[in-house]
């Protein structure tokens, strides 16, 4: 069993098909690299919450999680909410290594896709 998993964190929503499109990232992934673990996680309105994938990845053992904001800005839930979730993850379980990745509005490649996508015909 793999020990390597991508969480994908988003905000989450009361509409069940709001997280279709993380869905659909997750999917991408998991096609591409099938001997990766890819979780979705939220930090509200929505399940698992972050802690508890975490603490379950914990339970199995898990060695190097990187988590990826799904989210376009660093508004306060970058800046401040995911910190403390984080510090509060690591604190709890040490031996787990978490990567965070910046938002990924903040990427350039993202960014330039979504520009190609909004001038296409």
């Amino acid at each position: 069993m793999t020990k390597n998993a991508i969480i994908l964190f988003s905000h989450g929503a009361r509409d069940p098909r709001w997280k279709e499109p993380i869905i659909n990232v997750q999917k991408l992934i998991q096609a591409q690299n099938p001997d990766l673990i890819v979780e979705l996680a939220f930090l509200e309105l929505m399940t698992p919450s972050l802690e508890e994938l975490i603490a379950d990845f914990s339970s199995k053992n898990m060695t190097e999680v990187t988590l990826v904001p799904i989210f376009f800005g660093q508004g306060g839930h970058i800046r401040e909410d995911l910190p403390k979730l984080i510090d509060a993850c690591r604190q709890k379980y040490p031996l787990l290594n978490l990567t965070i990745k910046p938002a990924v509005g903040e990427n350039l490649g993202v960014l330039q896709a979504i520009a190609k996508y909004c001038t296409d015909q």
